[in-house]
């Protein structure tokens, strides 16, 4: 992509971000592993850069058993210390214990809806909501939708999933088109 590209300005400089930027972010996902993998790294991501996770995600791929969540589901006390002393995720006991409560919340899910697609999309009714903003301070930080979606998922055990959370996976996973209008991938996605 030319440097001259008009893009959302959070993507920055790193060649990584922009890569997310340009390839992944505000792209409907309808693959149940990958939704699962994007809700972990949202909630890993609460008070940190997004950057810093993207860093991270390979690693978290390798650690997390390529975010399977039957696997995860099974992680036990041993495992959750290993995970707690490796440098390559987020070290913190609330989000690593969240990561395998929510795979066992997410197993449930899937067991009553068939599939986590079906249950997610259905918070927008299984149409990508397609906002026209300008400026990037227009975003929101959440929505009805999130809100709605939030209390859901913590219905059903699911925990580091708050409003906000959930828009940022809202925006990941192309739920809603975030990029801006003078984005060159606003008109793509």
């Amino acid at each position: 992509m030319p440097e001259s590209t008009n893009r959302c300005d959070w993507a920055g400089q790193d060649q990584l971000y922009v890569k997310y930027h340009d390839e992944e972010w505000g792209v409907p996902v309808h693959d149940d592993r990958l939704l699962f993998e994007f809700l972990i790294l949202e909630g890993a991501q609460a008070g940190l850069a997004w950057i810093t996770i993207l860093r991270k995600r390979e690693h978290y791929r390798k650690v997390f058993a390529n975010f399977d969540p039957a696997v995860i589901a099974l992680y036990d006390e041993t495992r959750v210390e290993e995970l707690l002393q490796d440098p390559g995720i987020v070290r913190n006991r609330l989000k690593v214990n969240a990561a395998i409560k929510n795979a066992n919340a997410f197993l449930e899910v899937v067991r009553e809806f068939g599939s986590f697609d079906a249950f997610i999309w259905s918070f927008v009714d299984g149409k990508t909501i397609r906002n026209s903003f300008v400026r990037l301070d227009e975003l929101p930080a959440q929505t009805e939708e999130s809100i709605v979606m939030s209390k859901a998922l913590k219905k059903r055990g699911f925990t580091f999933v708050g409003p906000t959370i959930c828009y940022a996976f809202m925006q990941a996973v192309g739920m809603v088109n975030d990029h801006l209008t003078s984005c060159f991938r606003y008109k793509q996605v």
